[in-house]
């Protein structure tokens, strides 16, 4: 059966590719920059408009490109097929992706864990109600540690999984720190456990806390007349971000920040020890990225989704997803026939 999509009104075959989809950009942080550099890489994609809360004159995108305040969002309504957010998670995302997904499709790199099948039921009743595709929490974590803890546990079903990010930059951590007041600026380092990482490297089987397998390193500046002490203790207390964890606070200079902290690496491992057969021979997985961008990376893994809620919601499909519900195919700009010739 021939599939036929429909985008913008425009009727095409899922292995036409002459199809544009038309995007746009929420926030223009790091990973919104990182966002707008992805876009200029694929074959399909036209970056429509750069949404920001600031004055537009204050932002400078890296190409030409029309940057419009976030509150003119409803004109562009029937201009763009999809809407990527990249504003922090732990504040702006979930007040802004509900309501913003009463208009738009959206793709969004949420990542706070522990609220985030909160945050997919909200996003799933309102893009159901509007008759729009909202695919959450992309990116490397949740995103694509989230498929291999899923493909993993598929294939040894008997066995125990461990992941530990890092060494690197977290952004969502990071911005969950300039989110406290008093903050002026601040990056945050995920450090894994050197040696229990190397223990489950090894095939050892272990049950681990979050504290057993990294750390939480801290920088930052504060703004002029900011109680340290009291900050320090907001810090160490905040759920699923820092509680969780061993965590350091080293306050800083704002040119010693910038001088030493600028750059964005991390990466992490997803690991799976099991066995197989009656006489249970040890197997084990693993997925691994060392990146030099975090942001640009996970910028990056947003785009790609932005194809498949664009060829979902062309489809007819309506609500909120996840990556867990996202083909590899909907994902790629290649045919059908080509990805079965050149990667099956």
């Amino acid at each position: 059966m021939l599939l036929v999509l429909v985008i913008n009104g425009f009727n095409f075959q899922r292995e036409d590719l002459s199809i544009v989809i038309k995007v746009g950009i929420v926030g223009f942080g790091n990973v919104g920059r990182g966002v707008e550099q992805a876009i200029a890489q694929q074959p399909d994609m036209e970056l429509v408009a750069i949404f920001t809360r600031r004055s537009p004159e204050d932002v400078k995108p890296y190409g030409d490109v029309k940057v419009d305040l976030f509150s003119n969002l409803h004109s562009y309504v029937g201009e763009i097929d999809v809407l990527l957010l990249c504003n922090g998670s732990a504040n702006d995302l979930p007040i802004q992706g509900p309501e913003i997904a009463k208009m738009f499709c959206t793709v969004d790199s949420y990542d706070n864990h522990g609220k985030i099948f909160d945050y997919f039921t909200a996003m799933n009743e309102v893009a159901t109600a509007n008759g729009k595709i909202c695919i959450i929490g992309t990116g490397w974590d949740p995103g694509l540690f989230s498929i291999n803890r899923a493909l993993f546990e598929a294939c040894l079903p008997k066995g125990t999984s461990t992941y530990f990010y890092g060494p690197g930059v977290s952004q969502g951590h990071s911005q969950a720190l300039r989110d406290i007041n008093g903050i002026k600026n601040a990056v945050q380092y995920t450090m894994p456990v050197t040696g229990n990482l190397r223990r489950i490297q090894e095939g050892e089987i272990l049950e681990l806390t979050p504290r057993q397998k990294y750390t939480r390193d801290c920088y930052v500046v504060l703004e002029e007349g900011a109680n340290g002490d009291e900050i320090e203790a907001l810090i160490k207390k905040m759920p699923n971000y820092f509680e969780p964890y061993d965590t350091t606070v080293t306050f800083i200079s704002e040119e010693e920040l910038v001088a030493n902290h600028f750059a964005s690496p991390h990466g992490g491992f997803v690991i799976r020890n099991g066995t197989t057969g009656v006489d249970s021979h040890p197997q084990k997985m693993e997925f691994s990225l060392k990146l030099k961008s975090n942001p640009e990376f996970t910028a990056a893994v947003i785009v790609a989704y932005a194809r498949a809620a664009a060829r979902m919601h062309a489809g007819g499909e309506v609500g909120a997803r996840t990556v867990l519900d996202v083909t590899a195919t909907q994902l790629s700009p290649k045919t059908h026939e080509e990805l079965i010739k050149e990667l099956l």
